[in-house]
């Protein structure tokens, strides 16, 4: 591979006859303060936002899905149009939606900064080169993030976590080893995706929506496990990379992947920088 690409019930109730006056009092008169329903202790702004992010980041709304236009939510919600550009304008800043003119707002597709950012999705990268692909879950277990996880990664809170490993293969030959923590507080709806059916890194880009990425890559050498699954020998000098994707500051996944070294090779291709370094 040349490594470019650094989730009523119904009832009647009869009551006495009353006389008209009767009927006019008990109309008219006001329920006591006590028996009054409260208003909503949420404002129908946040309740809308809710409801749209909510969607969003359940998956059930992909990068790309159209949003419903503002007439339609101003129906769905009785509301004034004013109240549901607001909403829309702070999803947009926030980076989970993006507006385009005439067309309406879509769920933000992550934007790639450069070939080294680009968050590669591995079974994608094996077909365009035209090679057979196929996948393997290794080990798939849930369980608290580790003290140790949580100071790598930064990550103020103990969380479950779902710990994958995967093996991928190209035309029949082990092609990379991926060591994957999804933060389910973060991604919920990954404890119930089948795993072994649809590796890990294409399921999270098809259907969780990001906003930041950090790389890492380095040489390192093969363990037993890992050489064993590369068909490598032992302390075999591989590619590695470590990934991080965040949404909004709040860590989603963490991902590590093996690449045989004697396979690989490092390409980036640039244009000179602005003046000022920019």
């Amino acid at each position: 591979m040349t490594f470019a690409r650094h989730f009523s019930y119904v009832y009647t109730q009869t009551v006495p006859r009353l006389r008209r006056t009767q009927l006019l009092t008990s109309a008219t008169k006001p329920a006591p303060k006590h028996q009054r329903k409260p208003p909503s202790a949420v404002p129908l702004g946040t309740r809308i936002r809710r409801d749209i992010e909510g969607r969003i980041l359940s998956g059930d709304w992909a990068p790309g899905h159209r949003i419903p236009f503002e007439h339609e939510l101003m129906v769905e919600y009785d509301c004034a149009r004013m109240t549901v550009s607001k909403v829309l304008a702070s999803l947009a800043d926030s980076g989970l939606i993006e507006r385009r003119r005439r067309a309406g707002s879509f769920v933000r597709r992550p934007q790639n900064q450069s070939a080294v950012l680009e968050i590669p999705d591995i079974k994608a990268d094996v077909l365009a080169r035209h090679q057979k692909y196929a996948y393997e879950l290794i080990n798939l277990q849930r369980r608290p993030m580790t003290q140790q996880e949580r100071d790598t990664h930064a990550h103020p809170r103990a969380a479950d976590v779902l710990a994958l490993r995967c093996l991928h293969s190209a035309d029949g030959v082990p092609y990379a080893v991926e060591d994957r923590l999804i933060i389910l507080s973060a991604v919920p709806e990954a404890a119930h995706v089948d795993f072994a059916l649809v590796p890990p890194g294409t399921w999270l880009l098809q259907h969780v929506p990001w906003h930041e990425a950090e790389h890492n890559i380095m040489a390192a050498n093969a363990d037993i496990q890992r050489a064993r699954l590369l068909a490598i020998a032992k302390h075999s000098a591989c590619l590695v990379l470590d990934r991080r994707t965040w949404r909004s500051g709040t860590l989603l996944t963490a991902v590590r992947i093996w690449y045989p070294g004697a396979s690989q090779t490092l390409v980036a291709r640039f244009t000179p920088m602005s003046r000022g370094g920019r």
